[in-house]
């Protein structure tokens, strides 16, 4: 008799041990397929990520040589502008000597008289 109560009493917990049993061979089996498929979109999505991180290392190596060049452009640039302010001076200096020169002999050939001419410094 008690193992006829032990069995009446247990009988219930046996009845939610199979179904949770099955559930459990359920679930597995979902895994089972579930898995292998997220794996495997795993596997693209870490693909796709490294042919992204190549594709940005190439635009950062091509826009690292773009700034170069365009450093080394503006630079040239630089020393161009440079060269033509000190040769713009040079001919303005140059103008302006020139200009002096013709007014010093503008003047001192109104200061000479008529018929008389100055002397150069040979003759003297």
């Amino acid at each position: 008799m008690s193992l006829t109560a032990v069995l009446a009493a247990a009988f219930p917990a046996f009845l939610e041990l199979g179904r949770a049993a099955r559930s459990a061979e359920k679930l597995l089996d979902t895994l089972n397929r579930e898995i292998p498929r997220t794996l495997a979109a795993l596997r693209r999505t870490g693909g796709d990520i490294t042919e992204l991180t190549d594709e940005l290392e190439a635009s950062f190596k091509s826009a690292r040589g773009i700034l170069q060049q365009t450093e080394k452009g503006l630079k040239q640039t630089q020393h161009q502008i440079q060269r033509v302010q000190r040769r713009s001076h040079i001919t303005w200096t140059g103008i302006q000597a020139a200009w002096q020169t013709f007014q010093q002999k503008s003047q001192s050939s109104r200061k000479t008289p008529k018929g008389r001419h100055l002397r150069s410094r040979g003759d003297r």
